[in-house]
């Protein structure tokens, strides 16, 4: 029988990459950074493509079908709409990200196909929770297990709980943007002088140097966390919705200064951001608990990992240190705001 390939790609935001499947088996993957050595290279992953298809010995006439990691369209619904709600705030913003998206990221199909040479097959568009869920639970060796995703933002999405089970993923709650943890820990990224989506490891870097002074502010300021594990952020120390920056006035008179110039000396105060932001944020948001809600509500004893923080995942030796708590109050398992 002929084996079936399949080209997964991630592209046009960061660390581009790509994966190709012979029979659901993983034959290659590699980042397109590793080729081009430019650090979070976003472009099409051409160089990365090129690898995977030559671990693979095949070209682009053998592909059954090209996989996107999420959907292009929903994700400008939502940009369109979070403009149109905070309207007249964000024309400046608007006007820098409008013309990207209508002259490049609204033509993903064409940019894909044409990459690949002129591919005529299929492309198929997962949302970017269930890319998410899907690098967490397939390449696993458990039959079912539940899942749960964290990240900054999918096209609505910035937590997901769902239920895996054989070749089939089954996404059931949501959190929505605007509130992510994600962006949370950006924000702090970008406050204490580094790249957001990119410098995130140095905040994990720095804080062992600091201390958590901040953490009280966070807590009463920043984020309110429910029993379930859920949260919303309160957005007037926040300045991503209508701005182009991550963090506002209110934020700098919080923590006591506006953020720190890139490439400019480092301060206590970087340091005890970092510390506090790491603290804030495993306690705020209850991994474990998280989990444990995640079991509860897919009715399956297996809370299976955490996909989308990158770096910023130390919180996962939490979970896995306590196996013998994998059942969640049963309370937990109503469907409730803001899970969606």
């Amino acid at each position: 029988m002929t084996a079936q390939y399949i080209l997964g790609i991630s592209a046009f935001y960061h660390d581009s990459a790509a994966c190709l499947l012979r029979d659901g088996d993983i034959v290659a993957a590699a980042q397109e950074e590793r080729f081009t050595r430019q650090k979070g290279d976003d472009s099409f992953p051409k160089r990365a493509i090129d690898y995977c298809f030559g671990e693979g010995g095949i070209g682009v006439g053998d592909l059954a079908a090209v996989a996107f990691y999420d959907k292009p369209l929903l994700k400008f619904e939502r940009i369109l709409e979070t403009y149109l709600g905070v309207a007249p705030r964000g024309f400046r913003s608007f006007l820098k990200a409008g013309p990207l998206w209508v002259k490049d990221k609204l033509y993903t199909d064409k940019a894909i196909r044409d990459g690949l040479g002129g591919y005529k097959g299929r492309v198929l568009y997962a949302e970017h929770h269930e890319s998410h869920a899907a690098s967490a639970f397939f390449p696993s060796p458990f039959e079912e297990a539940a899942i749960l995703t964290v990240d900054g933002v999918g096209e609505w999405a910035t937590a997901s709980i769902g239920m895996g089970r054989g070749s089939e993923i089954e996404l059931r709650k949501e959190l929505h943007w605007p509130d992510s943890l994600g962006l949370l820990y950006s924000a702090f990224t970008y406050h204490a002088g580094f790249k957001v989506n990119s410098g995130e490891y140095k905040v994990m870097g720095l804080a062992p140097y600091g201390e958590p002074r901040f953490v009280d502010a966070i807590y009463r300021e920043l984020i309110d966390v429910r029993e379930d594990g859920s949260f919303t952020l309160n957005q007037r120390y926040f300045n991503y919705l209508t701005g182009l920056t991550m963090t506002s006035p209110a934020f700098d008179d919080l923590f006591g200064g506006p953020p720190r110039v890139p490439e400019t000396p480092l301060t206590q105060r970087e340091m005890d951001l970092a510390r506090s932001i790491r603290r804030r944020r495993r306690r705020a948001t209850r991994l474990a608990s998280l989990l444990r809600e995640t079991a509860c509500s897919t009715a399956r004893r297996r809370a299976h990992r955490i996909a989308g923080l990158d770096a910023r995942r130390v919180p996962r030796s939490r979970v896995h240190a306590r196996p013998d708590r994998d059942r969640a109050p049963r309370g937990w398992c109503r469907l409730r705001k803001p899970w969606r």
